[in-house]
């Protein structure tokens, strides 16, 4: 399975960077294969390409605060997981319910 993430916070430090922490591990635990993009503070890191998005079998958005550049996503709504940052740092397991 190939997992793909976005996380992002109201001000861009801490959450973002701990939700992506959790979605790797979380992943890597079960043996998946894992990308996470971080907007925060710094801008966006780790962007997730056309080739990253249509390959995932499963999309992640950890955000309290708007994702950049949302059209990428478009047509793949089905394998979108929405959580809060919060969320996924305090029950990474949520992601796969």
């Amino acid at each position: 399975m190939y997992v793909i993430g976005v996380t992002s916070c109201a001000t861009g430090i801490a959450h973002t960077y701990m939700a992506a922490n959790a979605i790797r591990k979380a992943c890597k635990k079960r043996g998946y294969k894992v990308k996470v993009e971080t907007q925060g503070a710094v801008g966006v890191e780790h962007r997730l390409t056309e080739e990253n998005i249509k390959a995932a079998d499963l999309i992640v958005f950890a955000n309290d605060v708007q994702i950049t550049d949302m059209g990428r996503f478009k047509g793949y709504e089905d394998k979108i997981k929405r959580i809060t940052p919060d969320g996924v740092i305090r029950n990474p397991d949520s992601i796969f319910d």
